[in-house]
């Protein structure tokens, strides 16, 4: 009986135990995954990242070899003081740095490689490869850095720098140490630019050494090369304009209106993209990012949102001519202004009554006051109005995303009924309420990216292209979102008033003295007011500069916005900055050599100083000029000079 029970156990414990492996192997086990076997070393092969050119095939970004060190912590042998110290004058680095350093490696993964010391240059490279073989558990990474042909387009550019833990998570292709686009080209198109990375699988025995491809190396995957891009940028125009934007702070914008190309993306103060890249990248984004008077990392060009000014005039023209509350002859009188109630909008000195024409070319505030309260004063109640004439301004791309290939922007605001049920509560307002949108001020607010389009549209005569800087990619066929046309509201036929008031603008208007001789400039003039609370007061600063136009008048070729901050009125620096972008970009040269020495020769440094130095604001604005040195001066023209050679 005994032996019977020892035997009965025997059985059934063999049997759970077979059981058990049956469950484990055949339900329970698992797929063999070669990424996750601890037997066998990984070794990455990157791609060569994409070049970019601009429109013109003018080559822009390249490659440089960058080599990483790498480490797996437990397979780092111990070494002596003298040998550790050896270790980190080769790698530029502190005994201190080398103990952190390995620290963090290993709290990320004792078994996996992760970045020791990145981007080592080719000299440290050279020293350094000849003694790897000392340091047991650290292997050198071949990687590929951006080399920068150029000194301008920062924004445009951007950089590429290392990914972080959340972006591993939500991206698995990367790992740690992988580089990734982190603004402008570079993060819009990584995709496309980084290509695929290759792979070799290495077996190794029990004692972590190297033995063999693992099963002959037909696991291994070559790298795919990222695909070249062409970017819509021309690199003579974004030279100069960043030429012209010196010394300011603002945004300029220009398009081809007949593709939504985007010509140039100037934004100031700029950087040198090279800043961004190699050991010192880190250091270097940490100064320009704690800049916080100048911030040169803040694309103004598509995030800055301003009150447009008077070029929104155009648009409640338009609106009005749309919903037939005026004719292009119909006249308003101007006594320096228009008054509503007990307040008064102002306006400056100009022959009266004004049309459409002198309305435009002149700037009226009285004129568009009037056209405005027509527009919303049609309908049965401000509500229902004031909800026409958003959707009439929000067709031509404001208030809202462009929808672009832009790794920033804003949206911008267009009021609408409900703004204003908020601010005042449900039909407790009036259109007096939300005169000052007829100027451009008020709750309105643009991005320079869409005044630009703004003007192209109008250009147009009624439609435009979604703004984009992608042009051609290697192999493939550019989206359809940015070949198919979008029609704003209006109707052809009563855009020929405005163009024409907007032509006069520069032949009898606010910017007669900006004219180019023969070539047919379209353009309005803008000053946009501009508060800041300083200590807790709002306190009015000088007046932002506002330039839009287009030319030819006919099948224009360009289109810009320029935003100068604290500029003080239109034609005094955005006028003339977009004045001589147009004729460089035309022309490929300039004539008006007076607009240009006076535009590099002034500053506006001291205007964006008095928040901080106790200046009086809004007292002669006109005399605030500051010029710069002659030797700044003939630094900058020799600047100019290179252009050409771009």
């Amino acid at each position: 009986m005994r032996k019977l029970l020892l035997l009965t156990t025997v059985l059934l414990v063999g049997l759970v135990f077979i059981g058990r492996l049956f469950y484990l192997q055949v339900y329970g086990g698992y797929d063999y995954n070669v990424y996750e076997d601890n037997a066998i070393r990984k070794v990455y092969n990157y791609p060569k990242r994409g070049y970019v050119y601009d429109r013109n095939g003018k080559l822009l970004v390249a490659n440089q070899p960058s080599y990483d060190v790498m480490v797996i912590p437990r397979e780092v042998e111990p070494m002596d003081s003298l040998e550790i110290n050896e270790f980190c004058q080769l790698l530029k680095i502190t005994r201190e740095d080398y103990d952190k350093k390995l620290e963090r490696a290993t709290n990320y993964s004792p078994r996996l490689s992760s970045p020791f010391v990145s981007q080592l240059s080719k000299s440290d490279y050279a020293v350094l490869q000849e003694k790897m073989r000392k340091y047991e558990g650290f292997y050198i990474q071949k990687r590929s850095l951006r080399s920068y042909q150029t000194t301008i387009g920062a924004n445009v550019l951007g950089d590429i720098g290392e990914v972080n833990r959340g972006i591993i998570a939500k991206q698995p292709y990367y790992r740690l140490g992988d580089l990734i686009g982190k603004q402008g080209i570079e993060q819009t198109y990584e995709k496309t630019l980084r290509g695929v990375k290759g792979i070799k699988f290495i077996q190794k025995d029990r004692f972590n050494k190297d033995i063999e491809p693992f099963k002959e190396g037909k696991l291994d995957t070559l790298p795919v090369p990222g695909k070249d891009i062409t970017i819509t940028i021309d690199a003579k125009l974004q030279a100069y304009g960043e030429l012209l934007m010196t010394n300011k702070r603002g945004g300029i914008i220009a398009i081809e209106p007949s593709s939504g190309e985007i010509l140039a993306m100037i934004s100031g103060p700029s950087y040198n993209p090279n800043l961004l890249v190699g050991r010192d990248r880190s250091k270097n984004f940490s100064k320009l990012y704690n800049d916080s008077i100048a911030k040169p990392l803040f694309d103004r060009g598509l995030q800055a949102m301003y009150p447009p000014g008077s070029p929104f005039k155009t648009l409640n023209a338009l609106v009005a001519l749309q919903e037939g509350v005026v004719t292009e002859d119909e006249r308003f009188s101007c006594s320096l202004g228009y008054r509503y109630g007990n307040r008064k909008m102002g306006c400056h000195a100009h022959r009266s009554p004004v049309n459409m024409n002198t309305g435009v070319s002149q700037s009226c505030n009285a004129y568009f006051a009037n056209v405005y309260r027509r527009i919303i004063d049609k309908y049965d109640s401000p509500a229902e109005g004031m909800d026409n004439w958003s959707k009439h301004i929000k067709s031509f791309g404001l208030g809202n995303y462009l929808n672009n290939d832009l790794s920033v922007g804003q949206p911008g605001k267009v009021p609408s009924a409900e703004t204003y049920d908020r601010g005042y509560g449900k039909n407790r307002w009036y259109t007096t309420f939300t005169i000052s949108n007829a100027i451009g001020q008020g709750e309105v607010l643009a991005t320079p990216i869409q005044l630009a389009n703004m003007a192209a549209a109008i250009g147009n005569r009624g439609y435009y292209y979604t703004p984009h800087i992608i042009k051609n990619i290697e192999g493939e066929i550019i989206p359809l979102k940015f070949t198919t046309p979008k029609r704003t509201t209006i109707d052809k036929e009563h855009f020929e008033p405005v163009v024409q008031g907007m032509f006069d603008v520069y032949n009898k208007g606010t910017a007669e003295m900006l004219r180019v001789k023969g070539i047919d400039i379209c353009g309005k003039t803008g000053t946009a007011e501009n508060f800041a609370i300083i200590d807790s007061v709002k306190t009015q600063l000088t007046d932002h500069s506002i330039f839009v136009a287009f030319a030819p008048k006919d099948n224009p070729k360009i289109a810009i916005a320029v935003f100068v901050e604290n500029g003080y009125f239109g034609s005094r620096f955005a006028g003339r900055m977009a004045s001589l972008m147009i004729e460089y970009y035309i022309r490929g040269e300039i004539t008006r050599k007076d607009m240009e020495s006076f535009v590099l020769r002034y500053s506006l440094e001291h205007e964006y100083q008095k928040p901080f130095s106790g200046e009086p604001f809004g007292i002669n604005r006109q005399t605030t000029l500051e010029a710069i040195s002659e030797e700044e001066y003939q630094k900058l023209m020799r600047l100019k000079a290179e252009i050409p050679k771009l």
